[in-house]
């Protein structure tokens, strides 16, 4: 998205949180069911050990629940995979054409996240870095995105950071020649966003996934973004 600047909250729980990240952050935009059914994933993972990957993470400043992973596509889940790339370990790339995101290990391996990408009209490509990391950060959106929705004027000053906050847990800030070029890689709370083109050219992660990249990665880490 671009931030147009930021996301996070607490205050509402389940469906508020979603009103607030589908009215702020996702505009109009038409989320289709992703319902799974029966014990087991096409990729061998089973639901259960999917819940458990997924499952709530209480010690966060605020706890965040578990996935419905009902409500994701099994492509979806985190894995290890293998993948060919010139680049470094810790690079982190950005597949946006096929809704994932790939942290560079050694090997010729790389840990695969599905994610929610830039919707028509907002997706961009290229070499970026993280400038900055935050966790719980407050959302501000941009004076272009207040004048398209201008719901989000209430927060002209600032969400803070919190559930209900577009932002989430985690935010990896992208900068481009020692600029911030407003978009991020965060934490969303919305399993039905994961594999659709909806934001405003910023990539989501389910929580616990941003989570865990976040932890292995610092800032300066190269970002690649590849055309869609």
């Amino acid at each position: 998205m671009i931030v147009e600047s930021g996301h996070a909250g607490t205050d509402g729980a389940g469906q508020r949180s979603l009103l607030h990240r589908r009215s702020f952050l996702l505009g109009a935009a038409s989320l289709g069911g992703l319902g799974l059914a029966g014990c087991a994933t096409t990729d061998g993972m089973s639901l259960a050990e999917a819940s458990a990957l997924y499952g709530p993470v209480p010690t966060e400043k605020f706890p965040i629940p578990a996935v419905d992973v009902s409500k994701v596509n099994p492509k979806y889940y985190r894995r290890t995979v293998q993948y060919a790339s010139k680049e470094a370990p810790g690079t982190i790339i950005v597949d946006p054409a096929n809704y994932y995101v790939y942290r560079i290990e050694e090997g010729g391996t790389a840990t695969r996240y599905g994610a929610n990408v830039g919707r028509d009209g907002f997706r961009w490509s290229g070499d970026a870095y993280v400038g900055r990391k935050s966790e719980w950060a407050t959302w501000t959106p941009p004076r272009e995105m207040i004048k398209r929705q201008p719901e989000a004027a209430k927060w002209a000053r600032g969400m803070p950071g919190g559930l209900d906050n577009p932002l989430g847990a985690r935010t990896l800030h992208l900068y481009q020649n020692g600029a911030y070029t407003l978009y991020t890689i965060y934490a969303s709370s919305d399993p039905e966003s994961i594999g659709s083109g909806i934001t405003s050219g910023c990539v989501g992660l389910l929580s616990q996934d941003m989570i865990h990249l976040y932890a292995q990665t610092p800032v300066k880490t190269k970002v690649v973004v590849l055309p869609a």
